[in-house]
């Protein structure tokens, strides 16, 4: 079976919606806009340049944060018969030239960037760069690039089983891999998605990397498939004006994002006058369409986590508020198209079930395996390690779960993060990271114990505990340890609670672009001392 492909929608809206707007994008506080024949015409000049001047099939890399150039350069791409390599925006120098070499790119946009300088050292003399309008690098800029060039007239299609793009992962361990789809998966996912999710016209808030498979499915496939509006961030300090202001009717949130969201309510509030007035029933309706009016979740009806795993409490905290939050599950290598909890089917502690032609089932080790027809088509120049990821037509997911009665998935674990103490036995940590990220105090935790006796909880603390000094947080947290120890099995439970006072963060290569930990970068940094603080006599620990 054959599937509209991206270039075959954005053709039927710029005839059908010619008008009405696309894209809009704030920049320095105004708001700019681009409407569907707007962006044709964009894409068309910058299609018929880039056809003219590489050749056929050559990759080329789009290093930008999210804009409304970063959709033009990728339909533009696909319009001139060329395979794109999105990059994530915030890649170090030698990241970014390992992609570029690995890739074979010659040719890269280069856009909305935090600090280009960092980067800049990672791009080889021999790649030809363009730069965008607005965020000027020293480079050709696309408005001069495409003055005076005729566009492209015709409605160019690809092929179904062309390759369309390749998709570096952001990498929890080891070296990013790159994922190569064809135009027929991204048909196929978003085909199916749209219609299993019930979306039509939809608005969508841009602000997770579009590099990453779950923006550009969801975003940019999403858009293009419904004929919705994208509405960008301009900044990290004008993101909740931006989001308040697009109103958007899909958000994606990863879990930090909701425990900001939550921390700015009660900060706002405090607690106990937040449940106070929720339990007020005239005034609680007040306060809540309030609440997601300034969140600018107004009008979301499918409002999704993912990427990492949101706490249960966060969700039934959520709830009280009336934004119901839905989890899903997918991943680069099957086209971000697995599972997804619908807004009228949720259930807590899963991630929904599997959708539409897509099956699923687990090994005798409880390894999710996934298997439908828009799977990966292998890791570029990488055949050993595609056969060990897809073996008989399933998807060798690498996470551990359940499937309850009624087809209701549960991530429990990594097979890789799985670990085993001295005593011999087996710890998965994630389970224990959902349960103890609960508490409000921590903003961030890694358990860790390979080679200990015990697990070791690595911490870092919210910023509703960073008000506390340590006397009082080394008292909170050692009730709580002993709280928290009472549910769990013996050889689980945590020795200690080490408070670490550096944050984990994308730039300092402690979290993937993803918003995930790298398990590997923190055993890295910190494994030297576990045997100092495993023979201490100190439950809560505070390390500079």
């Amino acid at each position: 079976m054959n599937y509209t492909l991206p270039l075959e929608m954005l053709y039927r809206w710029e005839k059908e919606r010619a008008d009405e707007i696309y894209l809009s994008q704030p920049i320095d506080g105004k708001i700019h806009e681009w409407s569907w024949k707007e962006t044709s015409k964009q894409v068309r000049k910058m299609a018929s340049y880039l056809k003219d001047n590489l050749p056929e099939n050559s990759k080329i890399g789009i290093l930008s944060k999210n804009c409304a150039h970063w959709i033009m350069s990728d339909l533009a791409i696909m319009m001139a018969g060329h395979i794109s390599v999105p990059l994530y925006p915030n890649l170090s120098a030698e990241a970014l030239k390992s992609i570029l070499d690995h890739s074979q790119t010659k040719f890269l946009f280069v856009g909305k960037l935090d600090d280009f300088n960092i980067m800049k050292s990672g791009i080889d003399d021999d790649i030809k760069c363009i730069t965008y309008p607005f965020y000027s690098q020293n480079y050709e800029i696309w408005d001069d690039v495409i003055e005076g060039i005729d566009p492209i007239s015709e409605n160019v299609t690809r092929d179904q089983s062309e390759l369309a793009t390749i998709i570096y992962t952001s990498g929890t361990t080891g070296d990013p891999k790159g994922v190569m789809h064809k135009f027929f998966n991204f048909g196929f996912a978003t085909v199916n998605a749209v219609n299993a999710v019930k979306l039509n016209k939809e608005s969508f808030f841009s602000y997770l990397p579009l590099s990453h498979i779950a923006e550009r499915l969801l975003v940019e496939m999403g858009s293009l498939y419904t004929g919705g509006k994208i509405s960008f961030a301009e900044s990290l300090d004008t993101f909740a004006k931006n989001l308040a202001d697009a109103s958007p009717s899909v958000f994606l949130g990863v879990p930090r994002i909701w425990t900001k969201f939550q921390q700015g309510v009660i900060a706002k509030l405090g607690a106990r006058k937040l449940n106070f007035l929720l339990s007020v029933p005239i005034i609680s309706s007040i306060i809540k369409k309030k609440i997601k009016s300034n969140l600018g979740l107004s009008n979301a009806k499918n409002i999704f986590t993912g990427a990492a795993p949101t706490p249960e409490s966060l969700i039934y905290w959520f709830k009280k508020l009336d934004i119901h939050i839905q989890e899903a599950y997918a991943m680069t290598e099957n086209c971000c198209y697995s599972h997804v909890t619908l807004n009228d089917a949720i259930k807590v502690g899963s991630v929904g079930k599997n959708l539409p032609l897509c099956d699923v089932k687990l090994s005798s080790e409880n390894e999710i395996l996934i298997k439908h027809k828009a799977l990966m088509d292998g890791y570029y120049k990488s055949e050993e390690l595609t056969n060990e990821t897809i073996k008989d037509g399933w998807l060798h997911t690498g996470d551990v779960g359940e499937i309850d009665a009624e087809g209701y998935l549960k991530i429990t674990g990594r097979v890789k993060d799985i670990f085993k103490t001295t005593k011999g036995e087996y710890i998965s940590p994630s389970t224990i990271e959902m349960k103890l990220s609960e508490d409000n105090n921590i903003e961030q935790v890694c358990i860790v114990g390979r080679g200990l006796t015990q697990p070791i909880a690595l911490i870092t603390l919210s910023l509703q505990a960073e008000k506390l000094n340590k006397i009082e947080l080394k008292e909170y947290f050692e009730i709580s340890l002993n709280s928290f120890n009472k549910n769990l099995a013996n050889y689980e439970k945590i020795s200690q609670i080490v408070v670490l006072k550096t944050e984990w963060t994308v730039e300092n290569n402690f979290l993937t672009p993803s918003m995930k930990i790298k398990r590997n970068t923190i055993e890295s940094a910190y494994s030297k001392r576990y045997p100092e603080w495993e023979s201490s006599l100190e439950k809560v620990i505070f390390v500079d």
